[in-house]
């Protein structure tokens, strides 16, 4: 029997997305470049992720820079979803 590691995974969108980064990530990527946001490249500047770190390790990082973003969010426009 195969185990699947069911830890809740997060992302970063913006309030006006309505895409869902994890089921409709092509149509969501399009979405925040066209608005200007580059999320994805935002979160890589913040996030220190590295190949050395586990999965859990990698996404723990992921959830703290994505608090990191929203915690310094002056506009208000970004928020945090889970994979749920």
């Amino acid at each position: 029997m195969n185990y699947v590691n069911m830890a809740t995974k997060y992302a970063i969108t913006t309030f006006d997305n309505p895409y869902n980064p994890f089921e409709q990530f092509v149509p969501w990527f399009l979405y925040d470049e066209e608005k200007g946001y580059h999320s994805c490249a935002y979160l890589g500047r913040i996030a220190r992720t590295s190949e050395q770190l586990s999965e859990e390790e990698n996404d723990s990082e992921v959830e703290r820079a994505i608090d990191e973003i929203i915690k310094y969010d002056f506009r208000n426009i970004y928020k945090k979803v889970a994979n749920a």
